[in-house]
């Protein structure tokens, strides 16, 4: 059975999908993009819109009743290779010691024109 994931501490989402779907002990996440849970992007320093991605992902993680401690695999678009290095030190402070399988992609174009999204797939506490 599968169970839809919403919260207001995340922005909604702005097409037809669910911000996560959990199924069989694993959640999904849907890409998460540098929205606030108001709808605005945010316009700043790639490390800015990462911190506001992790913000998100957290948000949505935890109404799954998971965390980033339980993600097994994340991938994480981008618009600019050139700012890899950035989005990395975000990533490691907010993974820490704890390093899921991962992919990075460069790609031409992200919703609402951000420079990055990251989804998750994460194990569920029981």
């Amino acid at each position: 059975m599968m169970k839809y994931v919403a919260t207001d501490q995340a922005p909604a989402a702005i097409g037809p999908y669910a911000q996560a779907v959990v199924v069989n002990g694993l959640v999904y996440t849907s890409g998460q993009i540098p929205l606030t849970a108001e709808g605005s992007v945010v316009e700043g320093t790639i490390e800015e819109e990462t911190e506001q991605v992790f913000s998100n992902l957290k948000a949505v993680l935890k109404e799954a009743n998971s965390s980033l401690d339980q993600v097994v695999k994340a991938t994480v678009f981008i618009t600019n290779m050139d700012d890899f290095a950035a989005i990395n030190e975000v990533y490691a402070k907010h993974f820490g010691n704890h390093t899921p399988a991962r992919s990075c992609v460069e790609v031409a174009k992200l919703p609402k024109d951000v420079r990055v999204e990251i989804e998750a797939i994460a194990l569920v506490n029981d």
